[in-house]
């Protein structure tokens, strides 16, 4: 997910409740709502939301017993102040997005969506002479967009781990594109990207890691988190983690149902943790924008 404009739209869309599944057999005495407002970080319009996150939707009405109306939304500025106003109850967020709106608004964590072999790859040209991170020093790399998950933050991480300052030892550029060119044409002297597109533009580019090694690689990444506005009584929020990790075969099949089947494939879903985003924190006060935290 990635951040964008601070607009948000007012389109609502209401869908029908239906019957519970065999994850909500045992009931509680905790009532949820009779409706909640779902909405992504990253998706502005209701057509995009329909699109991609209708089967996610459906299931999701099937386990809280309740109504979903889908609410788009551009940013997590504006993610937080809809779950701050009552505009949006129910949030899927980026891990750049979720530290935002935790700090805004904060809302409770959920559940987080995880997903295999998600982490950070930098890679440099074979006859760059760079074999390590140090090498890096005083080089331009293409961080592709800022707030990019994995391409920005991720990168930025690397290079704090191996002892770089990012305001002083290196030359971030934002091509703004998922792709290897800036590379191959010298205009940049590494690449900071999530290791499944720099695997998809080797393969576009005709071309293999032996021409464009990898030199450093990050932790896994933190995954996508749902968060509850915080209005909500912990009785409600825990009902609501219950009833998602009690049914996540379900919404893992959902997922793979729409077109986010391919980006999540073999996630999985876990109770939330907020200090595993903490790692997105500390670039952010290393960059010096510890706004995004307040």
């Amino acid at each position: 997910m990635k951040r964008r404009n601070f607009l948000i739209y007012s389109l609502l869309f209401t869908a029908g409740c239906t019957t519970a599944t065999e994850g909500n057999a045992q009931k509680t005495n905790v009532s949820l709502p009779e409706t909640l407002r779902f909405g992504v970080t990253d998706v502005r319009t209701l057509e995009e939301l329909e699109q991609d996150y209708e089967p996610f939707r459906m299931a999701l009405a099937e386990i809280f017993e309740t109504k979903i109306e889908f609410v788009p939304i551009n940013s997590q500025l504006a993610a937080a102040s809809t779950l701050r106003s009552g505009q949006l109850d129910l949030a899927w967020a980026g891990p750049s997005e979720y530290v935002a709106i935790k700090a805004r608004s904060k809302a409770f964590p959920l559940v987080s969506l995880n997903r295999p072999n998600y982490y950070t790859t930098i890679s440099v040209r074979a006859d760059s002479g760079i074999k390590s991170l140090a090498d890096l020093k005083g080089k331009k790399i293409d961080m592709e967009e800022v707030g990019a998950n994995t391409a920005h933050l991720g990168g930025i991480k690397v290079l704090l781990d191996a002892g770089l300052n990012p305001k002083t030892d290196f030359q971030v550029v934002m091509s703004g594109q998922e792709t290897i060119e800036e590379l191959k044409q010298g205009r940049v002297d590494a690449w900071s990207t999530a290791v499944h597109i720099y695997q998809q533009a080797l393969a576009k580019e005709g071309a293999s890691e032996a021409d464009y090694p990898i030199i450093a690689r990050g932790e896994n990444f933190p995954g996508d988190i749902f968060v509850v506005a915080s209005k909500f009584s912990p009785e409600v929020v825990e009902e609501m983690r219950s009833r998602m990790l009690a049914n996540t075969d379900r919404l893992l099949q959902a997922i793979q149902d729409s077109t986010l089947g391919k980006k999540f494939k073999g996630a999985t879903f876990t109770k939330a943790n907020d200090v595993d985003y903490d790692m997105i924190r500390e670039v952010y006060k290393a960059i010096g924008q510890d706004e995004y935290l307040q």
